[in-house]
């Protein structure tokens, strides 16, 4: 594998409590498994030597030397086996008993690491059985090999300096001072747990969340192995709910009650982009006392089985309360600088596209919430040389559906004076011909706004921000812009959320709004129809907006976009046509920086923002030829 996609597999075996020989048969069958899937790091679950509800046989010695004969055999058969394997087993150390992860690699017993806390209420009594881990990793010999026993441990790869793992076990995670914190404070870009959490109702949710949090909050991947029915017995029933996370997402989860082994791909790369972004103070190795263990890590030949959505801006579950949650904050931003301002009017300049649209549907919500009269939204259609007649049908119709004060102002005459004025030809379709439209609409609206002691909300949405899609002081300028950080895939999930919600002939109109080709109208139309169309001349939305989130939220590379671009739109474009549009994309976002240095305030919704006040900081000069030459 490459770009940093580590492949990580949870297994849970079928075993039987006591039977060392047959839990160690099973364990070695899922390893070589594994390592044929092309895992980099497999995790077993708490105590699978032996059976974690062995409870007073783990005093027994005939089972503790078992346990420690299976782990050599375990570490014999994992010569040449180029993964990271992590086996809950019992060890004696010091004279004491412990209940630990011990991690093998080719052979190796690399480092074992005791559980930290050990649950003593309920159903569980380990202090019956186990002593906790003492503050000091020591050294000492086990099945036979040399190693180091301890809770400061951190395995790291010695040729992928960003594969780092460390260990913790079952409820080590559920208490309040977890292993995992400072383990990911020294350096550990992925946690294992070991774990053998009994089922009961609501627990398997429970767990879930616990997963995701501290994956999110220690930004981290977590690979999180239970134990499964082979543990049940007496008053308790396992269910092997094993779950890959990383930063906050699950990647991967099993079914409760099916042993077995998942797999999923950590970026390791990312993780190390983002703590460096977010919270370089907190994971900067300051943790004392730790050993740091090489392991041969070297690169599976495996390609990733991660999915990555076709767009991500957009939930997977579709929209529904997080529309209504997008629009409420968009409408909430405006609803201050309206406030802040004593504006009357909130004047828009509306097109029959999809970003005046919403545009329009975040003012009325502004409006009625503060119990404005909808009068006093000045809704403009602006018909020009390229004007369709759906287009401008579409706006009016839209602005008689939402009950709005709508206004109709030609631009064709004032835009043949200034080309008059500075000796333009009519027949020259060039960059002037255009931006001049674009200009002049904005001057009838900021006009228009100062007439009626309003302010203009602008329209242009992210995608148009990043790739620079805005005629500078023309549709590039308002005095509040409500779409700035919402992408184009994005708009047209809103749009059809309102569609739905608002129905009637609004509705009908959003949809056919929704059904229009994208397009700035700034050429004439042929036979009626739309000539200019964007997607044509700057590449698809769909792609874009992929780019410029694995770009900003990922810190992705151009060549590592392409990699996941390949994989996620197989069978929708080619590579040549995916590769073509990336490179107009990095064109585009460096020699377009300029015009987003002087953007208006406009409302952060999600977790990308190009505003030069907030998220987005880059010289407008900036060359941006390494980005393109990576592809």
């Amino acid at each position: 594998m490459k770009h940093g996609f580590i492949k990580v597999c949870a297994a849970t075996p079928n075993i039987r409590v006591a039977d060392v020989e047959f839990n160690t048969e099973q364990i070695i069958k899922a390893i070589k498994n594994s390592s044929e899937m092309g895992s980099m790091l497999t995790v077993f679950p708490e105590l699978c030597i032996c059976g974690y509800t062995c409870g007073d046989l783990l005093m027994q010695d005939v089972l503790l030397n078992a346990a420690e004969k299976a782990i050599e055999k375990i570490a014999e058969a994992t010569k040449g086996v180029k993964t990271l394997v992590f086996i809950g087993a019992p060890v004696r150390c010091c004279g004491r008993l412990y209940n630990c992860a011990v991690a093998v690699s080719e052979g190796r017993i690399l480092g074992i690491v005791p559980k930290t806390f050990l649950p003593n209420y309920g159903e569980f009594y380990e202090l019956r059985n186990f002593s906790r881990p003492p503050e000091k990793n020591v050294e000492m010999t086990f099945a036979g090999q040399q190693t180091v026993f301890g809770t400061k441990l951190i395995f790291g790869s010695d040729s992928i300096k960003e594969f780092t793992v460390a260990a913790e076990i079952c409820e080590d995670l559920w208490a309040p001072g977890s292993p995992s914190v400072r383990h990911a404070q020294a350096g550990a870009n992925i946690i294992v747990n070991l774990s053998c959490s009994d089922e009961t109702v609501g627990k398997a949710d429970y767990r879930n969340n616990l997963v995701k949090m501290q994956s999110g909050k220690l930004v981290c991947g977590y690979v999180y192995c239970d134990a499964g029915d082979g543990e049940s017995t007496t008053d308790m029933v396992f269910s092997g709910h094993n779950i890959i996370a990383e930063n906050g997402s699950i990647l991967a989860e099993s079914k409760l009650f099916e042993n077995g082994l998942i797999y999923s791909d950590i970026d390791v790369g990312f993780i190390e982009s983002e703590r460096r972004k977010i919270a370089s103070g907190y994971f900067c190795g300051t943790e004392e006392n730790y050993d740091f263990i090489p392991f041969n890590g070297n690169y599976s030949a495996a390609e990733i089985t991660r999915k990555f959505p076709k767009t991500p801006f957009v939930p997977a579950d579709g929209v529904g309360e997080r529309a209504e949650l997008i629009l409420s904050i968009q409408a909430k931003g405006l609803e201050k600088r309206l406030i802040h301002t004593g504006a009357k009017t909130a004047v828009l300049g509306i097109s029959g596209g999809l970003d005046s649209a919403l545009a329009l549907l975040v003012t009325i919500r502004a409006f009625n919430s503060l119990g404005k009269d909808l009068n006093d939204i000045v809704a403009v259609t602006m018909p020009g040389f390229g004007t369709t007649g759906k287009t401008k049908n579409n706006s009016l119709k839209l602005i008689e559906s939402l009950g709005v004060n709508g206004r109709t102002i030609s631009i064709t005459n004032t835009v043949k004076c200034h080309f008059k004025d500075i000796g333009h030809r009519l027949d020259d379709y060039d960059v002037t011909y255009e931006n001049s439209q674009a200009r002049v609409r904005t001057l009838v609206l900021m006009d228009v706004a100062n007439k009626t002691a309003g302010l203009v909300v602008g329209t242009g949405d992210l995608s148009e921000l990043a790739l620079g899609w805005a005629t500078y002081n023309g549709d590039h300028m308002s005095m509040y812009g409500v779409n700035c950080s919402v992408p184009k895939t994005l708009v047209k999930h809103l749009i059809k959320h309102e569609a739905d919600r608002l129905g009637g002939a609004c509705g009908c109109v959003l949809e056919d709004i929704l059904a229009t080709e994208i397009s700035p109208e700034l050429l004439p139309p042929e036979n009626g129809e739309i000539t200019q169309k964007t997607e044509d001349l700057v590449g698809p939305y769909v792609l874009h907006d992929f780019f410029l989130y694995y770009a900003l939220r990922k810190g992705y590379g151009p060549d590592k976009i392409l990699y996941i671009a390949e994989k996620t739109f197989v069978g929708m474009f080619e590579t040549s046509v995916i590769e073509k549009w990336l490179k107009v994309f990095f064109k585009r976002f460096f020699s377009q920086q300029f015009k987003r240095s002087c953007i208006p305030d406009g409302v952060k919704v999600g977790s990308v923002s190009l505003s030069p006040r907030g998220d987005w900081r880059m010289p407008s000069d900036a060359s941006g030829k390494l980005w393109v030459d990576d592809i």
